[in-house]
């Protein structure tokens, strides 16, 4: 194995990640065409409705029982951002605040304190299919940071960077700034107490899309610098010094040495993860991510009497008209259209 390669494992549909990162979970679902309720059009039957994690028919229903997707649940003392590659999810909060993002947006909110979301998959078309992908990518906050006011911010597809990489004459890499910055070139900003919003603690969150035969060359930052590569899509092989390594895989990598990876003969996807450690004892159990069991049970004990501010709602699964289109609209009232 190449020095620069410190693990290789083999990925499903979720993995842990490494401080200052938690989870990640990768979706990617077929979804039939919509009904008029936005629900699928194939029967449901045969499936653990509320806990339904086995593809299906090419799809998964999640936690949904009509709509697939994630009804009201509670999180706090990290972020959560949602990179949505294909398809739409409509967001609603405790706060009030509501939205619908897709094809290419990220939402990133910062849970803080502590508030309830719901995450639904809408099957916006009634003519076609409704295929969906997207990464939710579980963040860090340091102690200091994990009972600030929650918030979320859209960054909306048409505004978040997007370079080509390779010499002239050269197959070209396509990558997509989500966090950090990149030949100088730097994401839109995330919310404001988010860890990623100081540049010294370097968190980089990038899509990367390869085209067949180029190279991509990672810098070294440091020795306590974190960086997993994630090659989730290929039907060839990439190549990082002597070693071949083909899809479904986390490689994690000497953050502090120069890497060279080389594409195969096919296109591959990769998401590239990394920034510098919270140097923190890290408790994590569901739905909250703090730094003693004791803030874990108080956690718990919070949502139990407060439910973190109670749901406006008028139901654990809320999702927006047909053709409200991409809108945000935020705990302040502030209101985002895009078309």
């Amino acid at each position: 194995m190449s020095h620069r390669i410190l693990r290789i494992q083999k990925i499903d549909f979720h993995w842990e990640m490494e401080n200052p990162f938690i989870f990640c979970a990768h979706h990617k679902d077929n979804y039939p065409k919509g009904n008029d309720l936005q629900e699928p059009t194939v029967p449901l039957t045969g499936r653990s409705l509320g806990e339904d994690f086995a593809i299906k028919d090419g799809f998964r229903m999640y936690h949904g029982t009509k709509v697939p997707g994630f009804p009201v649940h509670p999180h706090r003392g990290f972020e959560t951002v949602t990179i949505v590659t294909k398809g739409f999810v409509d967001h609603f909060d405790s706060n009030g605040a509501s939205g619908r993002y897709g094809n290419g947006d990220v939402q990133w909110l910062t849970t803080g304190s502590g508030c309830q979301h719901s995450e639904m998959f809408p099957l916006i078309s009634m003519d076609s299919d409704n295929p969906l992908e997207l990464f939710q990518v579980w963040l860090n906050l340091p102690a200091k940071d994990k009972f600030t006011k929650p918030e979320f911010k859209m960054l909306w597809h048409e505004d978040i960077p997007v370079i080509s990489i390779g010499d002239k004459g050269q197959a070209k890499s396509k990558i997509r700034i989500i966090a950090g910055q990149w030949n100088n070139i730097t994401a839109v900003p995330p919310c404001k107490a988010s860890y990623a919003a100081q540049p010294k603690n370097k968190v980089g969150i990038f899509l990367i899309e390869m085209a067949p035969q180029a190279d991509l060359v990672l810098e070294g930052v440091s020795n306590s610098f974190i960086r997993n590569l994630y090659f989730y899509r290929g039907l060839d092989t990439i190549q990082i010094g002597d070693e071949k390594i083909v899809a479904s895989r986390r490689i994690k990598l000497d953050g502090n040495a120069q890497v060279v990876i080389t594409n195969g003969n096919e296109i591959s996807y990769l998401l590239l993860l990394e920034g510098e450690p919270i140097d923190e004892p890290v408790v994590s159990y569901g739905p909250f991510v703090m730094n003693t069991v004791q803030e874990i049970q108080k956690a718990f004990s919070d949502f139990q009497h407060t439910h973190f501010g109670g749901w406006p709602w008028d139901r654990p699964d809320p999702i927006n008209d047909r053709d409200s289109g991409r809108y945000a609209k935020y705990i302040d009232g502030h209101y985002e259209k895009r078309e």
